[in-house]
């Protein structure tokens, strides 16, 4: 049976007291300048910085599901700060695709495009098949090593039902396998493309089986990288990521207030159903 959806009432939790944003200490006349390589922030940039990784979390996390309305006044009083930096957050949050702001009628928990959702799962796909190739080749042995305690440490969550340390886990795999291809910077590109992929996955995780079925997966690519079959490892990461990609059209039915449909990509999204897979969430 698929997995009751969160509600937005029920999504919704106040932000940690670890949010509340100080003051800046000033800093001394004759105190040098960063050497960070950075120039000092303003505090209401900084405090804005602040409110948009918490939103950007919560929304990323599902914490925050579409249609949740995002009232700025109360961002103002839960952070003690003035509305100029909610304001600076709540833009970014609407360049990254991740709020509606209505005028007249308020700001919104975007829904997720299933056009640039594809794109993603595709543009997500060709990357790793960059980095698995190159982890083929290059991983240490012990780089190897840690891989394997990552996916027995997402075994160990999965069958404790730890969906958030598994996302945790998950990610630390992915990032691994570019790190030991010596391709780091390709992850990094990977990050800023799969926002609307993160949110998507959140729905998937609660599936019966779901977990288990990853943890499957990276096994299969995991030993393809230690018995150094390039060719296997990518297949088998292609197979990982393509289940995302096969099931949009499955979860779209059981969320559609979830995601903006879109006609110009329907037939594509059926074509994936009727590809050879896996069992369907049910």
């Amino acid at each position: 049976m698929a997995a009751k959806p969160p509600t937005a009432r029920a999504a919704v939790k106040p932000l940690t007291a670890r949010a509340a944003v100080k003051p800046r200490k000033p800093r001394a006349p004759n105190a040098p300048p960063a050497i960070d390589g950075h120039e000092r922030v303003p505090q209401t940039a900084k405090n804005s910085d602040v409110v948009y990784r918490d939103l950007k979390h919560a929304i990323i996390a599902m914490q925050l599901v579409p249609g949740t309305p995002v009232v700025e006044k109360e961002l103002t009083a839960r952070y003690n700060i003035s509305r100029t930096p909610v304001r600076e957050a709540v833009l970014r949050l609407a360049e990254d695709r991740l709020v509606d702001v209505a005028p007249k009628s308020g700001t919104f928990v975007a829904r997720i495009p299933l056009s640039i959702l594809r794109e993603a799962l595709v543009a997500r796909r060709a990357l790793e098949q960059v980095t698995v190739r190159a982890a083929t080749e290059r991983a240490s042995e012990s780089q190897i090593m840690e891989l394997r305690a990552i996916v027995q440490r997402q075994q160990e969550v999965a069958e404790g039902g730890d969906a958030e340390a598994f996302h945790r886990a998950d990610n630390a795999f992915h990032a691994g396998i570019a790190a030991a291809g010596r391709f780091p910077g390709i992850w990094d590109m990977i990050q800023q493309i799969r926002i609307q992929i993160e949110r998507y996955r959140r729905l998937t995780l609660p599936q019966a089986g779901r977990m288990g079925l990853v943890v499957k997966e990276h096994k299969a690519v995991l030993d393809a990288i230690a018995e150094r079959d390039a060719d296997g490892a990518a297949e088998r990461m292609t197979e990982h990521l393509n289940k995302l990609q096969l099931d949009i059209a499955v979860f779209r039915d059981l969320w559609p207030d979830y995601f903006i449909y879109d006609p110009a990509i329907e037939e594509d999204l059926r074509s994936d159903l009727l590809q050879p897979g896996y069992p369907r969430p049910g």
